[in-house]
């Protein structure tokens, strides 16, 4: 990711590269459903975006050819107004959680085998305090 753009920003340009199997983008699915939880029980708004791209190939026959693509899922979080607070990813290679903060221009790296730290992450910097 960009500094100050979350993934999904990033990726309108079509990097191929980015793109994950459906085996590792749902292990990254599981691992940001605990991130979410966590959140949703102390009153956090946030969703899962999943981004799928399609690729068609015409040569003037009637059937058309294609492959499709994936991207590794996000965890958007939102305050209680509505803004986007913060987009948690996980890493391809690393496995570690992305954390991406409205008001910063870094992107924090967390262990991927600690959520609870995510969450505490996003609470007291965004929300005034995590547990």
């Amino acid at each position: 990711m960009t500094p100050g753009r979350t993934a999904t920003e990033s990726r309108t340009r079509g990097h191929e590269d980015d793109e994950v199997s459906d085996s590792t983008a749902k292990k990254h699915d599981a691992a940001l459903a605990i991130v979410q939880r966590l959140l949703s029980v102390r009153g956090v708004r946030s969703f899962v975006i999943h981004t799928i791209t399609l690729k068609l190939f015409g040569d003037g026959r009637p059937l058309l050819r294609g492959s499709r693509g994936r991207y590794a899922p996000e965890l958007v979080v939102r305050s209680g107004g509505g803004w986007v607070v913060a987009t948690v990813s996980v890493g391809a290679r690393s496995g570690s959680f992305l954390v991406s903060m409205r008001d910063s221009r870094d992107i924090e790296m967390m262990p991927s085998g600690d959520p609870e730290k995510v969450a505490n992450l996003i609470l007291s910097t965004q929300f005034g305090g995590g547990s």
